[in-house]
């Protein structure tokens, strides 16, 4: 039989974090040199060549994205360093299980760029909580969605990422986890403050390229060492660490890989990941993920035409047909050369380990990075790591930026100018900056298990009520305010219900297992999430039955029976938009009067030279936008919202997401 440790890579005699082989040499440290360098050139070029003084130009890029920088964007801004640290401890714990996350993305991306962003399009609206408001009137929505949201970016987008780059960066460099973290957010938060989506974009590019290159780079030295891809199926069935003393009553099942970790869809009722709860479950928070989260159709938005959406949905689809590979496998390729540290299972081994007395699962990916890599590429890889950090978070900063100023600070201060509103998107990413650090330690103590699983378990409590409320706006005329209100209200409370529950007992672990009722916390969260969504769906349809129905007039292109529509829409929000015209053209008036006064008095010397650069610098030195007649802003925004294509490339688009459909059919078939 096999030794239970392959001995292609000896077994580190002191904790990984403490090897000699850490990034501290010439070849690595000028790697990341450069990187930063690039990275930072494509921002302040960016920045230089975007629109960056209007709402349209900072947060949708102008409008004129085409597909490709669109597809690698959606890739960056969903693989943050949470998925190679999560999905490669998962593998390491479970299997390949957590490939299931990222396939079953490839039917969801397709029903975004056909399905949701045509009727977002259409509607003419820049954010999420915006289009509920168009179509249900009222404001309630648009402030509980807005709200959530950003609570929901806190909790899981920027608080796993920070969390798995800080566990990155600590093994790696040995520099403390808050001023390694500092550094970044400042480093981020400096080109999403001036440059705004365009920028974000760009660099989301050229992150992805790093990232892919290096994680492929990676990829072939961990099969290479554990002897080739069959080899990995073998040998991971036998990598199991030394048995803990009997005294510590340490069930076996604890250390042993899982029966059905070879095995996609699993046991309904025993499995770790339920087939059923993959499948559905699954599906339903991906909806909820990638066709109503501001981060991702943000991205869509920004594109010049429909065919240019869905060509970046169709590279972002096929991009996603490789984490399985080159995050989950070389996860379980982890656990067979340091199987003693990967799957550790002793409390105080582990704590001397990764820092956690619950498993260090989490360590997988960099343990590869640090022992397997030779100089140069070893900073390569930490280049991979801070580029999946980066995009991530830039693009959760800037999209929290365009929430919290179109659909809070804007109602708020309805009499804010635009130069007011950019200033208040700016500022709210530093505020949210500040927030993320203050995370930190909230993070460090709360995190008990696998990173992926923590971030699932959330988004299945609260994201299900979100995901049903757009789908039933855009495909069920009947639904009202009413009902899509107290769904949400309602579904809300559930949710949080099994949240505080689940948390106010604990997770537990496989060695302490937790005290939360079975009837609470023996449902499975994938399970749960299926539950959520069916009773709010049931909920809204019945309150909405129950009251009165919205009629067409102020329908049209709001909902999918009515996208083609060239019936004029009477908004029901009329009143109010016609307070803030007026409030608007005063506004307008006000700012002519000062704009007339600074230019009888310039400010001179030092103090005019170092205003121009600020505001340069900020992107709020335009000239002011010509004020344009009705007619040209009807044809305006005639232009925004056409969701027409070109036959040529609506066929070809087509094609490709039948074909990148059938991939995901066969993969999820032959892994199953």
């Amino acid at each position: 039989m096999e030794p239970t440790t392959s001995t292609l890579t000896e077994m580190p005699t002191t904790p990984p974090f403490k090897s000699t082989n850490s990034i501290n040499n010439a070849a690595d440290i000028a790697v990341i040199v450069c990187y930063f360098v690039f990275v930072l050139g494509v921002g302040l070029w960016a920045m230089y060549k975007s629109n960056r003084s209007t709402v349209g130009g900072f947060f949708l890029a102008g409008r004129s994205m085409v597909w490709w920088p669109i597809g690698a964007s959606l890739f960056a801004s969903n693989i943050g360093s949470g998925h190679f640290v999560g999905l490669a401890g998962s593998g390491a714990a479970a299997g390949i299980a957590q490939g299931g996350f990222e396939w079953n993305a490839l039917f969801i991306v397709v029903l975004l760029g056909w399905l949701f962003v045509p009727i977002y399009i259409t509607a003419g609206v820049v954010t999420m909580p915006e289009y509920l408001k168009k179509r249900f009137g009222g404001n309630r929505i648009q402030y509980y969605l807005s709200g959530l949201s950003l609570i929901l970016y806190v909790l899981t987008k920027i608080s796993a990422d920070m969390f798995s780059g800080g566990i990155f960066i600590r093994q790696a460099i040995g520099l403390n986890i808050y001023l390694a973290v500092i550094c970044l957010l400042i480093i981020t938060g400096l080109y999403t403050v001036t440059g705004g989506l365009t920028a974000v974009i760009y660099t989301d590019t050229v992150q992805t390229v790093i990232m892919l290159v290096g994680s492929l780079i990676l990829m072939v030295f961990a099969f290479n060492a554990v002897g080739g891809y069959d080899a990995m199926y073998e040998k991971y069935m036998l990598a199991i660490p030394t048995p803990p003393p009997p005294e510590m009553n340490i069930s076996e099942e604890c250390y042993t890989p899982r029966p059905d970790s070879l095995n996609l869809l699993r046991d309904p009722i025993t499995g770790d990941l339920p087939w059923p709860g993959l499948l559905f479950g699954l599906t339903i928070i991906a909806t909820w993920y990638w066709c109503t989260d501001q981060v991702i159709v943000q991205r869509c938005l920004s594109a010049k035409d429909m065919s240019h959406v869905k060509g970046g949905c169709i590279m972002c689809g096929y991009l996603k047909l490789l984490p399985m590979y080159l995050m989950v496998m070389p996860g379980m390729i982890s656990r067979i050369l340091y199987t003693d540290v990967v799957a550790c299972v002793e409390p105080e081994k582990c704590k001397e380990y990764c820092d956690t007395d619950v498993g260090c699962t989490n360590i997988a990916y960099p343990l590869l990075v640090i022992n397997l890599m030779p100089n140069g590429l070893r900073g390569l890889m930490l280049s991979v790591m801070l580029a999946s950090l980066m995009s991530s978070l830039t693009s959760i900063f800037n999209s929290a930026s365009t929430l919290f100023t179109l659909d809070i600070y804007n109602k708020i201060r309805t009499s804010a100018t635009e130069r007011e509103l950019m200033l208040a998107g700016r500022v709210f990413i530093l505020v949210l900056i500040g927030i993320s650090i203050a995370w930190i330690p909230i993070i460090e103590g709360a995190q008990s298990g696998q990173l992926f699983d923590y971030i699932q378990s959330i988004t299945s409590y609260l994201g299900p009520p979100i995901a049903a409320v757009f789908l039933l706006a855009i495909f069920v005329k009947r639904v009202n305010e009413e009902g899509a209100f107290w769904g949400l209200i309602l579904g809300f409370l559930i949710g949080m219900s099994r949240l505080i529950t689940e948390f106010a007992y604990g997770t537990g672990s496989c060695k302490n297992k937790t005290n939360c009722p079975t009837i609470i916390c023996g449902v499975h969260y994938l399970y749960f999430a299926i539950i959520l969504f069916t009773i709010t769906c049931v909920l809204v349809v019945v309150i909405s039955l129950f009251t009165k129905p919205i009629d067409d007039k102020h329908l049209h292109r709001l909902v999918w029976s009515l996208r083609h529509s060239k019936e004029k829409r009477e908004d029901l929000d009329a009143e109010e938009k016609e307070i803030n015209a007026r409030k608007m053209k005063e506004k307008l008036e006000a700012k002519k009067a000062e704009e007339l006064e600074e230019n009888k008095t310039p400010p001179g010397g030092c103090v005019g030279c170092l205003r121009k650069a600020g505001m340069w610098f900020c992107g709020l030195d335009s000239a002011p936008q010509e004020e344009l007649t009705k007619e040209q802003m009807e044809a305006q925004e005639k232009l925004l919202t056409d969701i027409s294509e070109k036959p040529l490339w609506r066929n070809f688009n087509n094609v490709n997401a039948i074909i990148i459909m059938a991939i995901a059919v066969f993969f999820w078939g032959f892994y199953a």
